[in-house]
């Protein structure tokens, strides 16, 4: 088995090296015949959250989301409330798992503490451990390879779209004793901390002998992930340097050649369209809400995009070769072409350009690349580089055309 990380939601590298650390102990243990358990031997039946509305009034105890878990913690002081007039069924305690089931499907977190009287929303399962078996050693074998393989078999290889109570009680790990459990998870737990530079792993009080190799190997990751790091600075600096030949490159090529014309974007699009607002929800309870921050690195997960409800979409619904543009925060002035997209609108945030004729929507994009557009985005804002994107100054971004373009529609 790979300990390569294969999941629907993109892992940062020290949720991929964990991952990695834990996935190497369960395969020893396997190998050397430990007892495989169900997750329906090691918890009692998965529960499904509660279904309501979130509210800032505290009307009730609060209300835990998934887009409340950030980074593996929970601020509790942001967390809503909600009605609920008989939480038993729902109420989270220290030591609960919780598993999304939309969104970053499958991702759990292990609730540490809870403060006062939480419940949990029903886009998230949640498993509770026997006495018997440790919770975070549980939550380790949720974070490992053979969890996604078996999730991934369990869909019969399809693209993972859903996780239910039952699947999850058919998983089946490795389940050494109690003591074995408590080592383990303690010492991916340093691991963890070791990685985000808050200890350093140390040795364990009861660590067993049959796992010296893995904890040898685990330890050695920590060295590889800075060299990783390493790797990445380097490669950021040559992106940055092949992106400034791009662009120099690109302004060449649409610098304006004889037979060359200029238009308007007001020109060949239709007016600029300002997003909806509205708040983005994981209930699939209306279209995809594309938001600035669904856009990384040029692309969109839309298995991660959240929903929201729009009863009257039609004038917000994104159609191939949409470009977007971001008119706030550290992306503002950048765009994106909208490609195979499942129902989606977009956010208040977000400007649409619909281009009708003249030029294709691709030519359009790449323009927007280019050190002329953002020449002329910056320009209004007297030498201080901060861009300020609204619809009427997309409408007047001049772009050069080639000959042969007036007459031709998209």
């Amino acid at each position: 088995m790979s300990v390569l990380v294969e999941t629907p939601f993109k892992l940062t590298l020290e949720e991929t090296l964990c991952s990695a650390a834990a996935t190497l102990c369960l395969l020893e243990l396997a190998k050397i015949g430990t007892p495989i358990l169900t997750i329906a031997d090691m918890c009692f039946s998965p529960q499904y959250g509660f279904t309501a509305s979130a509210s800032l009034e505290q009307l009730g105890p609060r209300f835990v989301r998934i887009t409340d878990i950030k980074g593996g913690t929970i601020d509790w002081n942001t967390v809503p409330f909600c009605d609920c007039p008989n939480p038993d069924s729902y109420e989270l305690g220290a030591g609960d798992i919780l598993i999304a089931r939309s969104g970053s499907i499958g991702k759990s977190f292990i609730v540490t503490n809870v403060p006062e009287t939480a419940v949990f929303a029903s886009y998230m399962i949640r498993l509770r451990i026997k006495p018997d078996f440790a919770s975070l050693y549980v939550y380790w074998c949720l974070q490992s390879q053979q969890f996604w393989q078996q999730i991934t078999e369990a869909q019969r290889g399809s693209a993972m779209n859903n996780i239910n109570g039952k699947m999850l009680s058919s998983l089946r790990f490795p389940a050494p004793s109690r003591e074995v459990q408590d080592a383990i998870a303690n010492f991916l737990n340093s691991f963890r901390k070791q990685l985000s530079g808050r200890e350093t792993v140390q040795s364990q009080t009861f660590f067993p002998s049959f796992l010296h190799e893995q904890q040898r190997i685990v330890v050695r990751i920590e060295e590889l992930a800075a060299k990783i790091e390493e790797a990445r600075g380097l490669r950021r600096e040559a992106v940055e340097t092949l992106n400034g030949l791009i662009a120099s490159s690109s302004n060449a090529i649409f610098k304006p050649h004889p037979g060359w014309t200029e238009a308007y974007v007001r020109d060949f699009c239709d007016h600029p369209q300002y997003g909806y607002t509205e708040s983005a929800t994981t209930e699939p309870i209306g279209p995809r809400f594309l938001r600035i921050t669904d856009i990384q690195n040029g692309q969109v997960n839309w298995n991660n995009v959240p929903f929201c409800r729009c009863p009257n979409p039609e004038q917000y619904l994104l159609k191939e070769n949409d470009l977007v543009f971001a008119r706030t925060g550290a992306t503002t002035g950048k765009s994106f072409l909208i490609r195979d997209c499942p129902e989606a609108i977009f956010a208040s945030y977000l400007i649409r350009l619909r281009v009708k004729r003249l030029v294709s929507a691709e030519y359009l994009y790449r323009y927007f690349q280019t050190p002329s557009y953002w020449t002329q985005i910056t320009n209004e804002k007297k030498g201080t580089g901060q861009p300020n994107v609204n619809g009427a100054k997309l409408a007047n971004i001049r772009v050069p055309i080639p000959p042969g373009s007036m007459s031709r529609d998209v």
